[in-house]
């Protein structure tokens, strides 16, 4: 599974008008198609946040995804990316929506 780049973890902060517009479900969806574990959440402050983990290319592939594309009813304003690192091991099963 793991490409020449290897492994990446990143956690990832969207804004705009991303709750309430199933970006949480495309995101989950988006990820899976991808080959990606990790998770997403709503935020209390009215952001979506999670981490994602996988090949390097597929991060990058659903990092452009989450600034530019998300669902189709979001208005994305910015996204963040933070924590970034090569990992050994995927830390997740799966790519899950948390409450």
């Amino acid at each position: 599974m793991a490409e020449a780049e290897g492994l990446l973890s990143v956690d990832y902060e969207v804004f705009g008008r991303v709750q309430g517009v199933f970006f949480r479900k495309y995101t989950q969806g988006e990820a899976k198609r991808l080959g990606l574990v990790g998770w997403v959440q709503n935020t209390s402050h009215g952001t979506v946040q999670g981490q994602m983990q996988g090949p390097a290319d597929r991060v990058r592939e659903l990092q452009e995804w989450l600034q530019k594309v998300g669902s189709p009813q979001s208005r994305i304003s910015r996204a963040e990316f933070t924590n970034e690192k090569k990992i050994v091991a995927l830390e997740h099963m799966d790519f899950q929506i948390l409450k």
